[in-house]
């Protein structure tokens, strides 16, 4: 299964350069020296082919970088174990935490080392949790699972807001699994959320409503499906 979906991973990569359409030629600002004018900061999913990206942050990249053929691209993978060790909930709390405080620290740090850059967060599956928490207002631990809360990270601070030009987020958990396993309500920062798009193949359950269960094929087709380019010519379009 792992080997068809690489070979399907790297048919889709080449078929996003070959065919992807420009949005016309403007560019941002000259970035500074080291910097990208783009900066993608991604989290994979869960046990994720191609890490540290992941597929669909390596397929969101390449579908950018043909939107924007001015401009470079730059892409950071979060730095996360994405462990599917969902049967030792602290571990698990723990690795999720881990990702929510690397992609804010990327954030901070991209922010101050290329201050023309425009930074696009990013996340797939496991993923989309991590780039969601680490823009929520706040993170609300539910009573049941009290003992997590000072495991919760602290809120990015709101000066970061203006730096960040889109969230694109793929197969998100929805509001339903996201309670039915008993994680806190994810739900990005108000001044996030006129620039964030979710991605959500129909039939993916884990993402369209359904009970907790296990992920239908559906789910690891992101990088494939086309939803990537879309996601790249909304964020083409925040950058402009």
């Amino acid at each position: 299964m792992k080997r068809i979906l690489l070979v399907l991973t790297a048919t889709a990569l080449g078929l996003t350069l070959l065919n992807a359409t420009p949005l016309g030629s403007s560019a941002p600002a000259a970035a500074a020296p080291g910097c990208a004018a783009v900066e993608v900061v991604f989290a994979r999913g869960t046990a994720e082919a191609l890490p540290p990206a992941g597929a669909t942050g390596l397929s969101f990249e390449f579908a950018l970088n043909n939107r924007l053929p001015n401009s470079s691209v730059g892409l950071n993978a979060v730095r996360y174990p994405a462990s599917s060790n969902f049967s030792d909930r602290h571990a698990f709390v723990r690795n999720v935490v881990k990702g929510i405080n690397d992609a804010q620290a990327q954030i901070r740090s991209l922010a101050r080392r290329c201050p023309n850059s425009s930074i696009v967060l990013g996340g797939y599956s496991q993923g989309a949790v991590v780039a969601s928490y680490a823009v929520a207002d706040r993170i609300d631990i539910p009573a049941r699972y009290a003992q997590y809360r000072s495991d919760a990270p602290r809120p990015l601070e709101a000066a970061y807001a203006p730096r960040i030009a889109a969230v694109v987020l793929f197969g998100t958990p929805s509001a339903r699994w996201i309670r039915d396993v008993g994680a806190p309500p994810m739900r990005v920062g108000a001044a996030y959320r006129n620039k964030t798009a979710h991605y959500c193949i129909p039939g993916d359950n884990v993402c369209d409503g359904s009970r907790v269960g296990q992920p239908s094929p559906l789910h690891v087709l992101y990088s494939v499906n086309g939803m990537t380019g879309v996601a790249a010519d909304f964020a083409a379009r925040r950058i402009r």
